[in-house]
């Protein structure tokens, strides 16, 4: 019988909790870059490349997860 909690995270080889606590910290990143994009799009001379330099990263690593 298929559990729909681990299904996905075994694909990535992770269990629940891990997969869990890699997707909040991701979502709670997101905002917080979020609220920095839109502080740059007010102030443009601030945080010129941070978001940016961010989400590479992020997209590297979980990219490396698949």
């Amino acid at each position: 019988m298929k559990n729909i909690f681990t299904e996905h995270p075994k694909t990535v080889g992770e269990t629940y909790f891990q997969h869990f606590l890699f997707a909040l910290g991701t979502g709670f990143k997101l905002i917080l870059w979020g609220a920095i994009a839109i502080l740059h799009a007010i102030f443009p001379f601030l945080f010129k490349t941070y978001v940016s330099s961010k989400i590479t990263k992020l997209y590297e690593k979980i990219n490396k997860r698949n």
